[in-house]
């Protein structure tokens, strides 16, 4: 390759580059900015209301309590302990979801018979699991975990099976005069070809997951069970500590926001990327 046609490839290297940069820029301002305007209109209704500040409590009040929550450690515990409860039932949920849906995508007799069931968990609120889990496991972690996984597993399930089923038929065609084993098939083809669907559905388990276990901790309290983020937003119910509730909300949505931005954004747009792809709306003139 000349010296020219190098010097070309790397001009018309150059805008795309850069136009990814600003996207991922873009990406971070554009919530900032939201934010700041929601907390400002916020702070603007609070001081307009005519109600108490307890109340209606406005950003300022809320803030105001989260120094007293780090200084005894109870706020970063909390979190602590509902991460870690959620990241690891969300890697179990991945790991009994995966081999499930790709045998409900083989013996089709079986996905009949349990695919209704599937989605029908998917659509049952997580809440519905609490008593049952409590009843069958006492107030342990035990009963967290199933809530959770009973949240998860339906979403990554349907997600795969999804992904699945928009595999051209050619794919096994051509998989079979290749001389691929079943097993070659599923990981060098299937999984490949149904990754959208998958993501997709990892992205709705986490969510179920995340809901589950905030509904789990919610109402399993006491016993061995460490204090989680559900557990201080019901005691700041039995408190009537409106901006304890307010501030414990906001860090449940936190959460929620950074492993979004921070895990799956990124991996859906290195996917989309890869396969010469964008989402609606980041298309550049």
């Amino acid at each position: 390759m000349s010296a020219l046609t190098q010097t070309r490839a790397a001009a018309a290297l150059r805008p795309a580059a850069v136009l990814r940069r600003r996207g991922r820029a873009d990406a971070v301002i554009a919530p900032l900015i939201t934010l700041v305007v929601l907390v400002s209109l916020w702070q603007i209704a609070a001081w307009a209301s005519p109600l108490r500040e307890d109340l209606f409590p406005g950003p300022a009040a809320v803030a105001a309590k989260l120094p007293e929550l780090l200084a005894d450690g109870t706020l970063l515990s909390a979190v602590g302990t509902s991460l870690f409860r959620a990241l690891s039932g969300f890697a179990i949920a991945v790991l009994v979801a995966t081999p499930a849906a790709l045998l409900l995508a083989h013996l089709p007799l079986l996905r009949k018979g349990l695919g209704p069931l599937v989605s029908a968990m998917q659509v049952l609120p997580s809440i519905a699991w609490v008593p049952a889990a409590i009843i069958l496991f006492g107030l342990s972690d035990a009963t967290i975990y199933t809530v959770l996984l009973l949240g998860a597993i339906p979403s990554i399930i349907n997600g795969l099976l999804s992904g699945i089923d928009m595999i051209p038929a050619q794919y096994s065609a051509l998989s079979r005069v290749l001389g691929a084993s079943r097993r070659q098939h599923i990981v060098h083809v299937e999984l490949p070809a149904a990754l959208p669907g998958y993501v997709a559905g990892l992205r709705q388990g986490w969510a179920f997951a995340w809901r589950s276990l905030m509904a789990a901790e919610l109402i399993a309290v006491g016993g061995s069970l460490a204090l989680g983020v559900g557990s201080l937003l019901q005691r700041g119910r039995d408190l009537a500590d409106l901006p304890l509730v307010m501030l414990v909300i906001l860090v449940i949505l936190l959460v929620g926001v950074l492993i979004e931005l921070l895990c799956f954004a990124p991996l859906e747009r290195k996917l989309l990327r890869d396969r010469g792809m964008t989402r609606t709306g980041e298309n550049h003139g």
